[in-house]
């Protein structure tokens, strides 16, 4: 996968470091690869990874803030083929001009520009003070997703996801995908029902990545603003097994069975690795926001959309 060369990236739309006032306790959803380095511990030994989320006031007190230098190298596609700051920031772009159109096409609601924040060692934020080994994530109460890209690199050299473009936009449509779900208000459906193979936690975190299929099926057709040229060009095959690999890597099961040799889904809160590829396909194959209804779906593993 490639972004169109001459395309235009704006450095304006991300910010370095600071964030929001690190006091508060709002849900932080994400993290680690969508979650999985915050709450490894809950994964292995059963805890509650809700607590360990609400515990982002103060943590890793230890770890330096650092604000990640705002990318000025970044002009245009090329670069963002090359770069993965720039990667990040046009993928962000894209993500606006995908969900900007089909957001209120497809739900009649307005569609509000997410922060970017691009961060290095620690970071405040509305919901806390969190460190780089949080890895990316959304905080719903300033409307961020925050990202240190040096968990790019960590998640092929600790998960085994590929290392691929689109694995890495991936992560970045994932994080978008949980603010789509602030904008429809089902957010909060995470901590209703924190761990467990069906549990809310799981459906919300699958909704995530269908909604990040669901900005690959478009990102490669529709004109970027002010351009008769999308974002990207268009996927291939390799690029989609990119995206599942980054998929399957942060699913629970493939976790656990690493880091301990068994699998305990009780306490899952991300969906296996096969639900995790299933749901993303879901939305890529069908571009649409209806199919993504986790919350309703009887079989995590057999969507309504793809039988």
């Amino acid at each position: 996968m490639t972004f169109n060369e001459g395309l235009q990236i704006d450095p304006n739309r991300v910010s370095g470091g600071g964030g929001g006032p690190g006091m508060g306790g709002g849900l932080a959803l994400g993290g680690g690869a969508l979650g999985i380095i915050a709450v490894i511990a809950a994964l292995i030994f059963g805890g509650d990874p809700g607590s360990i989320l609400g515990q982002f006031t103060g943590a890793d007190s230890n770890a330096k803030s650092g604000t990640a230098t705002l990318p000025t190298h970044c002009k245009t596609g090329a670069d963002a083929n090359k770069y993965v700051d720039c990667r990040v920031i046009l993928t962000a772009q894209s993500l606006d001009g995908v969900w900007g159109t089909e957001l209120p096409k497809q739900t009649n609601r307005k569609y509000v520009v997410p922060k970017v924040n691009l961060f290095s060692g620690a970071v405040n934020t509305g919901c806390g003070r969190a460190s780089s080994a949080v890895g990316p994530f959304y905080c719903p109460a300033d409307q961020t997703a925050y990202f240190d890209t040096s968990f790019f690199q960590e998640l092929v050299d600790r998960f085994g996801s590929s290392g691929g473009p689109l694995a890495q936009e991936y992560v970045v449509a994932h994080e978008f995908g949980h603010h789509i779900q602030n904008l429809l208000g089902d957010i909060n459906r995470a901590q209703r029902d924190p761990q467990g193979p069906t549990s809310g936690a799981v459906r919300t975190e699958l909704q995530a990545d269908c909604y990040a299929g669901v900005w690959a099926n478009y990102a490669d057709k529709l004109p970027a603003p002010g351009s008769n040229t999308p974002f990207l060009k268009p996927l291939t095959d390799n690029d989609i097994r990119d995206a599942l690999s980054a998929a399957s890597a942060v699913g629970d099961d493939r976790i656990q069975k690493a880091a301990t040799g068994r699998v305990n889904p009780e306490a899952w809160t991300h969906g296996s690795s096969q639900e995790r590829q299933t749901w993303f396909l879901t939305g890529y194959k069908t571009g649409q926001v209806k199919a993504c209804d986790t919350y309703s779906a009887q079989d995590l593993n057999n969507p309504p959309a793809l039988r």
